[in-house]
């Protein structure tokens, strides 16, 4: 229901209820009888009356048996006289006690004006009511075109660079940007000109939006901050026009800086063959494109954009004079997740046992949202458990909560389900553990997280960029170790590897046609990821080769995933009774934790 028609149905009904008030008030008093001037002669002759009282022309009886009743008389001859005429004596008039009382001009308003005005005052009310709504819909109509863009003026949670860990370069970057607002004088002087644009890229959580409020904390300028979808319209020639309206505002406010958060959403490559010229967001672009750098300048204007998508963004934004500084985020390492650590844990009671250190190494690959969610899932879990402080454990189950999903208590697997799980995740602890090339085994677990029926926890010792091919080739034969122990041991298979094989197979086509690691084929990379812009996804690969270099890539997969399978078979083969007794250790505890795992290989253990 529209508000307009809401607030209409609301005033009438609120006029029915004002109506029905006045009229059951109105029903439910008996008004007095009106009787003739003969009457009351009779009535005070007979010593009925016990008293009269007089109000400007209305005269209200009362009789001995307390009744009332109520006549007229003419406005420019007094009650006495009328009587006198009537043949009423100077005793009976006595008798009768008349009182005379002046009509107020209250009582006058309450009871002849406001009865006949009041339902005309309400229907005043609502029609001012709803010309009211009206000029509002009509100033929205005309503002349509105008730019929502927000000022940012709260103070109370103001961002610096202080509370943004690491990205120690991505700073310098930006920082540069607050000294040429805070003091252009001394960058003209030497002939430089103010940056028009800063495009921060970097995979999501990795802390854009922050690096932006961390800007406008810093630079004490005006701040205006929205989102790219915030100009696409239905309407063709919207969204053009809330770009002119936002540099507009901006130009009166400089020097100041314009943040627009996600631009992939209308700053993607032009001429796809979507929507032709008359597309809403390429008009859009356009308009971003003349005002950033067209035959008009922007003089203070600074124009900060987010996305994590720069290789579908238009060349023409890329372009010095528009976006001159390119900061790329990376995810953070180990130092930097431990100062992340330690600036969201600030408001939180941590016990003595935590070590952000620890958890910092067991979180590699997270970004700064998924460390802040690692440490706000840690002080739901203890707030379950009713515990004033977070202890490690906490934060240690949490990591595995962010990577897999919370544990499945009530997943209930059969004996034997249960048996292939350890046997499954045995063998992908084995493989890990024998081969040089593979990274530590953390935690071993038959308890389901998310759609995992267990798991291997394996974690670098320390972050890497570069990755050597003899690591891939150890990865594949730890990603097969769980369906060959499963082969092994109990002579078939399941569907539980299907992810493992489903990754190696991945990686292993990787190995050849992105990485040119393949002896056979050489380096080169084969085919081209096609991607439809408008959807921002990958669609299907174009060929670049022919059948019969097809046939070698596929040969060349197979031959690398099947040796990854007979590697992980002579270990199998070779460690057949480690293999039962780590299995047989996880069906009595579920879970085995690095030091105990580590234990298990050690002389005195076998």
């Amino acid at each position: 229901m529209k508000p307009l028609s809401k607030n209409i149905i609301i005033a009438l009904v609120a006029v029915l209820v004002i109506s029905a008030i006045f009229s059951g008030v109105n029903l439910s008093s008996e008004a007095p009888e009106d009787i003739s001037m003969a009457t009351l002669v009779s009535e005070i002759q007979e010593g009925a009356v016990k008293s009269i009282e007089i109000e400007g022309a209305e005269i209200t009886i009362l009789l001995q048996d307390d009744t009332e009743q109520t006549t007229r008389k003419e406005s420019a001859v007094s009650l006495s006289e009328t009587l006198i005429d009537y043949g009423i004596t100077a005793e009976e008039l006595k008798a009768a006690d008349i009182t005379v009382k002046d009509r107020s001009t209250r009582s006058y308003i309450l009871g002849v004006i406001l009865p006949s005005l009041l339902p005309l005052l309400l229907l005043m009310a609502i029609f001012w009511f709803m010309i009211k709504q009206m000029g509002g819909a009509n100033n929205k109509a005309l503002s349509f075109g105008m730019s929502n863009a927000r000022e940012m003026k709260d103070t109370k949670q103001k961002v610096t660079f202080e509370d943004v860990a690491g990205a120690k370069e991505a700073k310098e970057e930006l920082q540069e940007l607050v000294e040429f607002l805070k003091h252009p004088k001394k960058f003209s002087d030497l002939g430089a000109n103010l940056p028009k644009g800063a495009l921060l890229m970097g995979r999501p959580g990795t802390g854009k939006t922050l690096l932006a409020r961390a800007i406008a904390g810093e630079a004490g300028v005006p701040f205006f901050h929205l989102s790219g979808s915030e100009f696409v319209e239905m309407f063709v020639g919207v969204g053009a026009s809330r770009v002119r309206d936002l540099f507009n505002r901006a130009k009166k406010a400089a020097p100041c800086i314009i943040f627009i958060d996600e631009i992939d959403a209308v700053g993607r490559q032009r001429g796809t063959g979507m929507g032709g010229s008359h597309d809403e967001r390429e008009q859009t672009l356009n308009q971003i494109l003349v005002e950033m750098d067209g035959f008009d300048p922007n003089i203070g204007v600074i124009v900060v954009a987010a996305t994590n998508r720069p290789d579908v963004l238009d060349p023409a934004l890329l372009r010095p004079g528009r976006f001159d500084r390119r900061v790329m985020i990376d995810l953070p390492d180990i130092n930097d997740r431990e100062a992340i650590l330690t600036i969201h844990a600030k408001n939180k009671p941590l016990a003595e046992d935590v070590k952000l250190r620890r958890v910092a190494e067991r979180t590699p690959g997270f970004s700064g949202a998924d460390l802040m969610n690692l440490l706000n899932e840690s002080a739901i879990r203890a707030a379950r458990r009713d515990d004033k402080k977070i202890t490690q454990e906490d934060v240690l189950d949490s990591i595995e909560k962010v990577l897999l999903g919370p544990e499945r208590k009530s997943f209930v697997m059969s004996k034997e389900e249960k048996k292939v799980t350890a046997y499954h995740e045995a063998g992908h602890a084995i493989v890990a553990h024998l081969l040089p090339n593979s990274d530590p085994v953390h935690k071993v677990s038959i308890i389901s997280r998310g759609s995992a029926g267990g798991y291997t926890l394996k974690l670098p010792s320390e972050d890497r960029r570069l990755h050597k091919r003899a690591e891939f080739i150890d990865d594949m034969a730890v990603m097969l170790g769980g369906f060959v122990a499963e082969k092994e041991t109990f002579g078939d298979v399941t569907t539980g590897a299907s992810d493992d094989l489903r990754k190696c197979t991945r990686l292993a086509r990787e190995l050849v046609t992105r990485y040119g690691m393949s002896e056979a084929l050489g380096p080169r990379v084969f085919g081209e990821s096609q991607e439809m812009v408008f959807l921002g996804k990958e669609i299907h690969e174009q060929r670049n080769y022919s059948e019969k270099t097809a046939e070698a890539i596929d040969a060349e997969v197979d031959k690398l995933v099947r040796g990854a399978m007979e590697t992980a078979r002579d270990i199998m083969r070779k460690e057949k009774a480690q293999l039962d007794r780590i299995a047989k250790e996880l069906l009595e505890k579920e879970t085995i934790e690095k030091e105990a795992f580590e234990a298990l290989f050690s002389p005195a253990a076998k």
